[in-house]
């Protein structure tokens, strides 16, 4: 039987829940360069086209890398609501607006991505578990606890609250970043504010991810990760 979430159905304008961890469940970022280089990995793909920008690893890195897959824009076909990187995985949420848009945007950024990590750190082999998992999001809850579910990953940490955490989209629905790459204001819309304006501010989207009492991964089933 497959794995969960392995195979996709693939349709336009669908949002997705994209996620992947290291094979063998080792780290796939080591260092915070290695998560900046993922990170401009998804700007440099996921800009529009009339941004210019550095190539993704000369801009950061000394590295040069070999057969560099295509770095055509694809801010037309693809959109990223929000995302949040871990040590041993990362999670997207993505609206594909075109059917093949996801497919081109996570095949050319974890090739890239895995063969800047093997050259970096001399290795070889696989760098993901198999390929990607995505899973269709149908309704509205999901996609709000799937955004809270996210944001809140970094709790998992020792001593990590999601607002300190650096490699992750939620400093951007809390107005703290801007950039044109990633698009918070579709899950912000049903919200009466980005940030909590006191301690009793139930409308808020931080109060949604901070203060709601009950666990997203409850009612979310096989829309997340796998232990």
């Amino acid at each position: 039987m497959p794995a969960k979430n392995r195979i996709k159905t693939y349709v336009e304008d669908g949002y997705y829940h994209v996620y992947n961890r290291g094979v063998e469940k080792r780290d796939i970022f080591l260092d915070d360069q290695d998560y900046r280089v993922f990170l401009h990995f998804l700007k440099f793909y996921l800009s529009p086209s009339k941004e210019k920008f550095a190539h993704p690893l000369g801009e950061i890195t000394n590295f040069r890398p070999i057969r560099i897959r295509s770095f055509s824009p694809l801010s037309e076909e693809v959109q990223l609501l929000c995302y949040c990187l871990m040590p041993n995985h990362f999670h997207l949420l993505i609206h594909q607006k075109a059917t093949t848009g996801m497919t081109k945007l996570l095949k050319s950024l974890l090739t890239n991505y895995a063969m800047y990590f093997n050259r970096k750190y001399e290795r070889v082999g696989h760098l993901f578990q198999g390929a990607y998992k995505a899973v269709l999001i149908w309704e509205e809850p999901y996609l709000l606890h799937l955004s809270r579910y996210i944001h809140l990953n970094p709790t998992g940490l020792t001593g990590t609250d999601p607002v300190s955490w650096s490699y992750s989209s939620y400093p951007y629905y809390l107005k703290k970043k801007q950039a044109v790459w990633i698009n918070p204001d579709l899950i912000l819309s049903f919200f009466k504010t980005a940030r909590r304006d006191s301690l009793r501010d139930t409308l808020s989207y931080q109060s949604f991810i901070e203060d709601y009492k009950e666990d997203s991964k409850e009612m979310l089933g096989n829309l997340i990760i796998e232990g």
